[in-house]
């Protein structure tokens, strides 16, 4: 259950309301005006909350549950107890996340609600050629440079940097002690504490007597609707961009090198390392400490497995794994292979050669 002192619920709702909104069908006998209080997990929620199912694994979970409602596949409508209103959905879990932002709208970027007031706080440092917009938020702490541009509605948390010339849009939230440098951000984008935008990219000319460092003269931009997980980094372009595509879900913890180009609505997981100039289609997905070559291209809606090394390119669509990252299939086929050679299972015949 979400912790009140963190948490501000803005329920409740009929339950027809909920329906509706994500496009679920009630159960026949349900009562549309039933009341939901608030959402929780099958084995936490009580008579006045609404739980989902979505993994067959939490089955029998299910089957137990306290919950007064129940999103879920018409599939598992058996498994269900008795008294529970349930709500079929195709995809139960996206059902769910629209529920929940519903009932935590302030949890969802561009509420405000990470901020106890609006304005400019005593305690924040804002060069006088800063436009700020109405309605935005500039906690304690907080450096706002020169001819800086902030929308309405974004909060800048306690400790955040913000540096010359750069443009916020609205209803964005930068988290504390985040820094952003020669950049352009547009609307609605979260950037989680610690996060660093737009230093310089790894660029240097290597050889003797020394290494030559050239300067980075291009920018960090970063479109609409995007997330930046807590302590990662996107290093501004050499000349060209860095461009971080609409939509684009950054976890903890990722490195994205100088010039880099994602596409739209890109999943780029905890620990994944982007070399400079790489290019990502739309809707690619590269997981957790998955390793990306410089100057290749991953294309549209192409998947990367767990630490993947890619040193070529990516064809559209597909699923690549290992290391050096490879067909998924040709992958697996090789661990298979190497699992029975470690059981001996394909050692060479002991008989004598004539």
């Amino acid at each position: 259950m979400a912790d009140k002192r963190f948490f501000a619920n803005s329920g409740p709702f009929p339950l027809g309301t909920i329906a509706e909104r994500v496009g679920a069908r009630l159960n026949e006998g349900v009562d549309p005006s039933f009341m939901v209080a608030d959402i929780a997990t099958l084995d936490a929620a009580g008579p006045s909350d609404l739980s989902f199912l979505d993994n067959p694994k939490y089955l029998e979970a299910f089957s137990k549950t306290r919950a007064g409602a129940c999103l879920l596949d018409a599939r598992h409508e058996a498994k269900a107890p008795a008294g529970v209103a349930l709500l079929f959905a195709k995809e139960p879990y996206r059902a769910y996340a629209k529920v929940a932002q519903l009932f935590y709208p302030q949890e969802v970027c561009g509420t405000g609600s990470y901020a106890d007031e609006t304005g400019v706080h005593p305690g924040a440092i804002t060069h006088p050629t800063a436009r700020i917009g109405e309605g935005a938020s500039i906690e304690p702490g907080a450096v706002i440079g020169a001819d800086v541009e902030i929308g309405a509605g974004t909060i800048v948390s306690a400790g955040a940097v913000v540096s010359r010339g750069c443009t916020i849009g609205r209803h964005c939230w930068i988290g504390a002690n985040v820094s952003i440098s020669h950049a352009h951000i547009g609307d609605r984008v979260m950037l989680h504490p610690g996060v660093r935008i737009g230093q310089d990219g790894f660029g240097f000319a290597m050889g003797l007597p020394r290494h030559e460092k050239v300067p980075q003269l291009g920018r960090v931009i970063i479109q609409d609707d995007v997330e930046v997980g807590a302590n990662s980094c996107i290093d501004r372009g050499a000349g060209p961009d860095t461009i971080i595509g609409e939509g684009t879900k950054i976890d903890n913890l990722v490195q994205i090198g100088h010039n880099v180009v994602t596409g739209r609505h890109c999943v780029i997981v905890a620990q994944t390392g982007i070399s400079g100039s790489a290019k990502l289609g739309d809707f690619v997905v590269l997981a957790a400490q998955v390793g990306v070559t410089g100057h290749l291209t991953i294309n549209t809606g192409a998947m990367i497995a767990a630490r993947g090394a890619v040193i070529q390119d990516v064809p559209a669509g597909q699923q690549y794994g290992g290391l050096p990252a490879k067909p998924i299939k040709e992958w697996r086929r090789e661990i298979v292979e190497l699992r029975k050679l470690g059981r001996g299972g394909n050692k060479p015949s002991s008989g004598s050669e004539s």
